[in-house]
């Protein structure tokens, strides 16, 4: 006897996981966490009065690069280095901090 399993496409597969009610919420705890970090640099780059073509002028890289980076944190397709993630920071003059809790 066989026994047929059926394969899952990568979107029917998140959408089983995410009917766990311990995997859903720990999706939406790193959701929100990225969404935190993209309103921090979001919040930065206005504060500073700068356009994504000027930060990137001060990264050394292209505006298409910071608007990709700061559309997947809102999308949350990517996460960025620590690395990038400094360099944006220095752009503002501004530095990274990162704590454990």
């Amino acid at each position: 006897m066989t026994t047929k399993t059926k394969t899952l496409t990568h979107k029917q597969l998140v959408s089983k996981m995410l009917k766990n009610p311990a995997v859903k919420a720990e999706v939406e705890q790193l959701n929100r966490a990225e969404f935190a970090i993209l309103d921090e640099i979001l919040t930065a780059r206005k504060e500073a009065g700068l356009s994504q073509a000027q930060i990137a002028k001060r990264m050394g890289t292209q505006a298409p690069a910071i608007a990709r980076l700061e559309s997947s944190l809102a999308t949350g397709k990517h996460s960025p280095s620590l690395s990038t993630l400094r360099k944006y920071a220095a752009a503002l003059g501004k530095r990274v901090e990162l704590h454990l809790v």
